[in-house]
């Protein structure tokens, strides 16, 4: 049984990303989906697609690669966790390596980063934070 869904998801992308592979492959969920569209949205992933299966949907993210098969995800790591939830507020969001980086929030409008949380002046759970 699997307690932390969104951790085994960031645990696939860094895997996959280590091993240079093309894809990474998972069970789907709609806040899994959300998480990728943001992630794609900010130039992190090439593609998010979704696929029927026989019992389950299955979730895939094609990876961006740069020149010499160099990863577009330097670090993943996930913030809040079942047992230690992290809640920000929008002026107290801090900014990832300077502000390379990206904080992905779960806010009441939505799946969001950082910036945007700002720009709506909406707080919500730190899930993860991407540079």
């Amino acid at each position: 049984m699997m307690t932390d869904p969104i951790a085994d998801m960031l645990t696939r992308i860094r895997n996959a990303s280590m091993a240079r592979h093309d894809r990474a492959d998972m069970p789907h969920s709609r806040l899994k989906e959300r998480v990728a569209h943001v992630l794609k949205s900010e130039g992190y992933l090439d593609d998010v697609r979704v696929s029927e299966g026989e019992e389950l949907k299955t979730l895939t993210l094609v990876l961006r690669y740069g020149r010499d098969k160099e990863a577009a995800i330097d670090g993943i790591r996930r913030v809040s966790t079942p047992g230690r939830r992290v809640y920000v507020r929008h002026d107290r969001i801090d900014p990832v390596c300077s502000g390379m980086g990206i904080s992905i929030l779960s806010t009441s409008r939505g799946v969001m980063t950082d910036r945007e949380a700002r720009r709506q002046r909406v707080g919500g759970e730190l899930l993860c934070q991407v540079w």
